[in-house]
């Protein structure tokens, strides 16, 4: 018997202050004391926290940990969209929490907590952010949708995609890749440069990842084989 809606709700929550707390902390501490993380260790730690949260509450919720990948779930029909809303809301919720605590440990704000801004053109920005989703959500599909892939390694497939992200796009966009994770931090700092990339790139870019899986799958030869 699955958890009941409140329950996989409140893991997606937790999961997604799991998130924040830890990559925008890396991001927060990186600043504070002179790059002694950089580039390698925030993308590192990104990854990690996303790989440890799919273990632990991959079995109770899905793991979706973001919005763009609940509704690339839902359009592609692997989500009832009548439980994405608490969904959605419940992640938004804890990156907030989340963001807040970080605001309430560092009140001088180094690296504005963590906040997503972009360092190139918009129009460039929303480019990146909308590639580096595709590219998770499509592994995101490969183990979550289809048997013939990855099984119990799924976490670190999706961790490493999401470390390996965030390792050329950090520097850029500051690799969201997740509505949520930006509106924590900006909620939290105020700091709202550009932020609706951050939600129409990781949007499109989910849906376009989902459905450019849906569309190299093929069921028919696995029909077969099975």
């Amino acid at each position: 018997m699955s958890p009941s809606l409140s329950r996989r709700a409140a893991a997606e929550g937790i999961a997604a202050f799991a998130l924040v707390f830890a990559g925008c902390g890396a991001v927060i501490a990186d600043a504070h004391f002179d790059g002694t993380l950089g580039a390698i260790g925030v993308a590192g730690v990104f990854g990690l926290v996303i790989m440890a949260m799919i273990y632990a509450t991959g079995h109770l919720s899905g793991a979706h940990i973001n919005p763009a990948v609940t509704l690339a779930f839902t359009l592609t029909r692997h989500f009832p969209a009548r439980d994405a809303v608490a969904y959605a809301a419940a992640q938004c919720a804890g990156a907030i929490v989340a963001a807040l605590a970080l605001l309430a440990i560092w009140p001088d704000e180094p690296a504005a907590l963590g906040a997503t801004v972009p360092s190139i053109a918009t129009g460039s920005a929303l480019v990146y952010e909308i590639v580096m989703t595709a590219f998770l959500m499509f592994v995101i599909m490969a183990v979550a949708t289809d048997t013939r892939a990855v099984g119990a390694a799924a976490a670190v497939a999706i961790g490493g995609t999401v470390a390996l992200d965030a390792l050329f796009g950090g520097p850029v966009t500051g690799a969201s890749m997740n509505p949520a994770r930006s509106l924590g931090p900006a909620l939290a700092a105020g700091e709202w440069t550009s932020f609706w990339i951050y939600i129409a790139g990781p949007v499109a870019g989910a849906a376009i990842g989902a459905v450019a899986y849906q569309l190299v799958r093929d069921d028919h030869h696995l029909k077969e084989a099975t």
